[in-house]
């Protein structure tokens, strides 16, 4: 299974997030042939016929999300650039390193779906990607790709940025857009469709887009062969913990499984340690213990969101590893502060339950735990969301995404939390110092 990269093809080249060295890899050559055909429709043919799916975890096809549009389009195209997940930054290192790549797709989209503002929404700690972001985006007004009548086309598009506050509740749609409309960050109920400052809008993740330079350029067939035929591509899987070579890996998708990644490409654990659990796909994904990791390394293998056998989430891409010195219940009670931390508050079952089950942890953990505990923090989190089983109790996913957590490391590890209880302590020797990796050359 060897690296198949697209998105990480040029990432290390030098002065790659500068547009001379981009326009010398064959930056926006895929924007100048859409441009040269005339027709918006032929790039959204182009992406259908690709087959290429959401990458920030929902997997849900392009196409599909973009066909009401055809016939209109939409007035506001925002990117959502915040990625405010624990163990993913595929975004982020592409933003501070490739941000030509990203700022392409982005016009490649705008393009497509008649766009005539965007809005790139990225964290405020992303300091240095926004920064390189911004240089990307004055680069590219300046060479012609962007303003009024682009290249004489009279196609027109600018690209704002704008900062939120750094919340994980933005990566919901309508959070996101409330926040660029000047209000607080979160999420709103209601069927007419995505709207902005009252005009049609629609979300997509910015790693999604980086891709459409390269079908375009390439085309459809071409990116076919990779893959599967119900997921063709690649994805970037950002390789964590306790590993001895973390970083980004761009695999083909299925081909390989996930004990090969984090072997093969990582380097499987520390020296003198042993693998206990693996977070496959994002914190939302409920972790799976070793003899699980034979899966192949694609969504349609997983439960969700392909409807697959293996009984897990295939997620975003995130790979947590942890070895035997991490103690789960601290793990879940990690998870709970930070789902506290970040809920908004509107929906009882997260803002209350998240709450609630923080301290049923702490006391667990704290080796003060009952019987009951245990029975407990299984019921009110398949109250609030069965294992695997997608029921929107709350408006938005996070109550959903901290059930699923919960509950799948009470699946694999009920014992180690039957010991808390029984024990009245911690049982597990952990080891909370900065695991620094056996290579200097962390990848990417």
């Amino acid at each position: 299974m060897p690296e198949c990269r697209l998105l990480l093809r040029d990432i290390d080249i030098p002065d790659i997030e500068r547009i001379e060295a981009y326009l010398a890899c064959g930056g926006y050559r895929a924007f100048g042939k859409a441009l040269a055909a005339g027709e918006p429709e032929q790039v959204m043919a182009e992406v259908k016929a690709a087959g290429l799916q959401n990458r920030g975890g929902e997997w849900y096809p392009l196409a599909e999300r973009w066909a009401p549009h055809l016939a209109e389009g939409v007035h506001y195209l925002c990117v959502d650039a915040s990625e405010g997940e624990p163990g993913i930054y595929r975004d982020r290192k592409l933003i501070e390193r490739h941000p030509h790549q990203i700022v392409e797709g982005i016009i490649l989209a705008a393009y497509a779906l008649r766009a005539r503002v965007v809005y790139v929404y990225i964290r405020e700690e992303m300091h240095r990607g926004r920064v390189l972001l911004e240089r990307a985006v004055a680069e590219a007004g300046a060479r012609g790709f962007l303003g009024g009548n682009i290249l004489g086309s009279g196609f027109a598009l600018d690209i704002h940025l704008h900062s939120g506050a750094g919340g994980y509740i933005p990566r919901e749609p309508t959070a996101l857009l409330r926040s660029l409309e000047g209000h607080r960050a979160e999420p709103r109920q209601g069927d007419g469709g995505l709207t902005l400052f009252g005009r049609p809008a629609l979300v997509e993740n910015v790693g999604t887009l980086a891709y459409l330079p390269h079908i375009v350029d390439r085309g459809a067939v071409w990116f076919r062969e990779m893959g599967s035929e119900r997921y063709p591509g690649t994805c970037v899987f950002c390789v964590s913990g306790h590993v001895r070579r973390p970083g980004l890996y761009e695999l083909e998708i299925g081909g390989g499984t996930l004990r090969e990644l984090i072997q093969k490409f990582a380097g499987g654990v520390r020296a003198g340690h042993e693998l206990k659990g693996v977070i496959p796909g994002g914190i939302s994904s409920p972790v799976l213990r070793p003899e699980e990791l034979d899966v192949r390394l694609s969504p349609e293998e997983w439960a969700v969101p392909g409807g697959g056998d293996f009984p897990g989430a295939f997620g975003g891409g995130g790979v947590i590893v942890m070895d035997d010195t991490t103690c789960m219940v601290d793990t879940a009670l990690n998870l709970a502060r930070f789902y506290a931390r970040e809920s908004c508050g509107q929906c009882p079952a997260c803002g209350a339950g998240t709450h609630w089950l923080q301290k049923v942890l702490e006391r667990v953990e704290k080796g003060e735990g009952r019987r009951e505990d245990l029975e407990l923090l299984g019921s009110v989190s398949g109250q609030i969301a069965p294992l695997l089983e997608p029921s929107r109790t709350t408006l938005c996913s996070l109550g959903e995404e901290f059930a699923w957590s919960l509950l799948g490391l009470l699946r694999s590890f009920g014992e180690e939390f039957e010991r808390h209880v029984v024990e009245g302590r911690c049982p597990i020797e952990k080891d909370r110092r900065i695991k620094v990796p056996e290579t200097v050359s962390v990848r990417f």
